[in-house]
């Protein structure tokens, strides 16, 4: 896959910029439908995130790491058990159709399968249409002709007229995700949420799909998130990388840093399950320390993703780490600072430089017995953990 061309520079500079939306401390519960009563499935825990216009976040995760439900949360469309979510600084709300209306003109969500999101029983004409009327009052039949034809050639299903009164399964996936797409911005958000959003699509027309939404993040000044499995592919398309474990962020930094220096166990996991002509020596065997090797002292084998209504205790990723060691079993481990924010200016990168949640190295000789602390600066990455 080729860089989806953009212009990094120009959105890093705009990083002094307030976030458009802040994810702040989101925990979310769902009750659990099996088992005892009054049990919980604890689907995110304490999750940060900020959004910056005309900059992209990936947050990339197996499934079940809740990728998904922090995106629902971010889209108010599941309530936080804890926390708080910021749009311009001030708490959102989607309490009530009119705040519910007011939120969604702001924040839009991309689903996984745009067959399932367009209603089949309409044409592409309705589905376009219906948004502009709710939130932009647009009632004059030869505007809505207009815009309908407007939103069709910005996410290039061109001619218009082919499309508008067809039905959504007359057209291929990638068709049907560009309408997706188009429906979303015709209420002229400013955030979009993109969940797996070219997962379902042919490989060859992923990069198309990326190259588009490139474009609209630049043209628009959207703010993105971009929910993915692909770890590698989001260094070419995404500004900075989260990853998500058993509902808890692990790491977090510039693309570029996530993808070539990984520093927690899970990251290099994920990096090493996904083929990148750029990295293999890694995946030939020419790294033989520190998580550099999950696989070889892992034999090959990584286990399953945890219970989440009985999460295990301390580190979250113990029982699949080859590392683990008692304090990893018994403490959650702290955020550790690998690297200072990307200075651009006089500002900083969005979300704090490049870190880790990992007791290799917070306290890479098994010392300090869990003393270490969160926020004590910038820390050195052991050797062998690079």
């Amino acid at each position: 896959m080729k860089p989806v061309e953009d212009s990094t520079e120009a959105r890093a500079a705009e990083t002094a910029e307030p976030p458009v939306l802040e994810a702040v401390d989101v925990t979310v519960h769902y009750p659990a439908h099996h088992g005892r009563r009054g049990d919980v499935v604890h689907a995110l825990e304490s999750a940060s995130l900020r959004l910056h216009a005309g900059r992209t976040v990936a947050l990339v995760g197996e499934s079940g790491s809740g990728k998904s439900t922090f995106a629902r949360a971010l889209a108010l469309a599941q309530e936080p058990t804890d926390g708080s979510v910021l749009l311009h600084g001030s708490p959102a709300t989607a309490r009530g159709r009119e705040a519910r209306r007011a939120y969604a003109s702001k924040v839009q969500m991309v689903l996984q399968d745009p067959f399932g999101s367009l209603n089949p029983l309409h044409r592409i004409r309705y589905l376009l249409e219906r948004p502009l009327k709710l939130h932009a009052a647009v009632t004059d039949p030869d505007e809505l002709e207009a815009r309908t034809r407007g939103l069709l050639e910005r996410v290039q299903l061109t001619p218009p007229e082919r499309f508008l009164d067809a039905y959504p399964h007359e057209l291929s996936g990638g068709q049907r995700q560009r309408v997706a797409i188009a429906r979303a911005l015709a209420v002229e958000p400013e955030v979009l949420l993109g969940d797996e959003l070219v997962s379902m699509l042919d490989v060859s027309i992923r990069l198309e799909i990326l190259n588009l939404l490139a474009a609209l993040r630049d043209e628009e000044r959207l703010a993105m998130l971009y929910i993915t499995h692909d770890i590698a592919g989001a260094r070419y398309f995404t500004d900075e990388i989260a990853v998500m474990y058993a509902g808890e962020m692990v790491e977090y930094g510039t693309s570029e840093q996530v993808t070539q220096s990984p520093a927690h166990p899970y990251t290099r996991l994920l990096l090493d399950s996904t083929p990148d002509p750029d990295r293999m020596e890694f995946l030939a065997g020419g790294a033989d320390e520190g998580p550099d090797a999950l696989d070889g002292d892992a034999d090959g084998d990584t286990g399953e993703p945890p219970d989440l209504v009985n999460p295990p205790s301390g580190c979250r990723f113990h029982p699949r780490c080859p590392f683990a060691r008692e304090q990893c079993r018994t403490q959650a481990p702290p955020r550790v600072d690998l690297a200072p924010p990307v200075r651009i200016g006089d500002s900083a990168a969005v979300n704090g430089g490049h870190w880790a949640r990992c007791w290799l190295l917070a306290d890479p000789e098994g010392e300090a017995g869990g003393a270490a602390t969160a926020g004590s600066g910038t820390r050195t990455v052991p050797e062998g953990a690079r």
